[in-house]
């Protein structure tokens, strides 16, 4: 068994600098979710192992190996609205980017694919290139939707994260990533003239005070042994300075780490907007969208998967967890789900660019990485499968 990881590890060493080359294509050339088509066919034609099904719209699943369950191995196609600002000489050329990580997903994912199909393995491998990660309609909602992973022996996604040391692979049994709803809070106030408030009932102070408000749920209303998080981004109201508007509203998240605690923070959300408008003389109401539930790893699969990566000379991590989210939870509910984090930190300083930001560039040798990450979350699935 020894021998044969070696031998895979080694196939994967001799598919890097095609990987490279690819993720380089990819991330000059990214498309968002929804537009992943190109992408989609440019990995397809870089796995080379025959003609892929469509899945969920734009994604595409392809099979490498013989008859009988496969273990699926995930990457994410699509990339984020964001003007990139690296300076890297294969920096995207158009007005999106791949921020967070998905690019080195795919070109990892190739890699171990094509390692697979060299070296000839016993358990096959379906390899999930899934679309519209980043936005609602969740791709992988769809994925199960139309049972591209039934009978699947488990499903296995890795991921950067700059949260983690440079190269430490985190495989943690449990909830590793929050459960995401989204809300928004309207609040129905009299306009009127600036200059004469005591005319009008202000919405803007009304959830200005809603917003500080909020913060308590989670210092002074929550479970802290459970542990919940609750953002505003954005504020919206008015559209002149000396003028009182009739309306007020604001968008953000709330994520906790498990199901059983969505409605419970939707409900002191309720509590919380319409009490504080109405002290104001307002009305406040509040929309709660459930967008993707929490994200659970098998523990005898991230178990074994810790092992293997030690067996390999890799540094693992057992217990991070965050407040990130993913639509890879999906996967949880209908199959054996393993999610692991490949650290890209290599300084500690506060300003250094995380997920989602403009300036995020994982170096190209994560590739290898994540591939082994790749790699023992597949050995992990065929050691446990019974």
């Amino acid at each position: 068994m020894v021998e044969m990881v070696e031998k895979f590890r080694t196939a994967i060493a001799d598919e890097l600098p095609a990987a490279t080359t690819l993720r380089h294509r990819l991330h000059a050339d990214p498309r968002v979710s929804g537009d992943e088509s190109d992408t989609a066919d440019d990995v397809v034609r870089a796995l080379d192992a025959g003609p892929a099904a469509h899945v969920a719209g734009t994604g595409r699943v392809l099979r490498i190996g013989g008859d009988g369950p496969a273990v699926v191995l995930r990457a994410e196609l699509d990339a984020l609205p964001i003007v990139e600002r690296t300076g890297a000489p294969y920096a995207s050329r158009t007005s999106a980017m791949h921020a967070c990580g998905h690019d080195v997903h795919l070109a990892a994912l190739v890699a171990v694919c094509r390692a697979a199909s060299r070296i000839g393995v016993e358990t096959p491998i379906t390899a999930l290139l899934q679309p519209r990660e980043e936005t609602a309609p969740s791709g992988a909602a769809d994925v199960v939707r139309e049972g591209a992973l039934d009978g699947a022996v488990a499903v296995i996604g890795a991921h950067v994260q700059p949260r983690l040391p440079e190269c430490v692979v985190s495989a943690a049994p449990g909830p590793v990533n929050a459960a995401a709803d989204e809300f928004e809070i309207t609040i129905e106030g009299r306009g009127g003239h600036a200059g004469y408030p005591h005319t009008a009932r202000d919405p803007v102070l009304a959830l200005c005070q809603s917003v500080v408000s909020l913060q308590q749920i989670v210092s002074r209303r929550f479970d802290p042994v459970h542990g919940a998080v609750c953002s505003v981004g954005q504020v919206k109201a008015g559209s002149a300075p000396n003028v009182i508007p009739r309306t007020a509203s604001a968008r953000g998240t709330v994520r906790v780490m498990g199901n059983a605690d969505r409605p419970v923070m939707a409900r002191l959300l309720q509590e919380i907007v319409e009490h504080t408008a109405s002290a104001h003389g307002c009305i406040g109401r509040v929309k709660v969208e459930e967008v993707e539930p929490p994200l659970v790893n098998d523990p005898p699969l991230a178990a074994q998967a810790a092992r293997r990566l030690g067996g390999m000379g890799i540094p693992v991590d057992t217990v991070f967890r965050s407040f990130g989210a993913d639509d890879f939870s999906y996967y949880g509910g209908v199959t054996r789900s393993l999610m692991l984090f490949v650290g890209t930190a290599s300084t500690t300083a506060p300003d250094a660019p995380g997920l989602h930001d403009s300036r995020f560039l994982p170096g190209d040798f994560l590739i290898g990485r994540v591939a082994e990450a790749y790699l023992a979350g597949y050995l992990a699935a065929c050691d446990t499968h019974v």
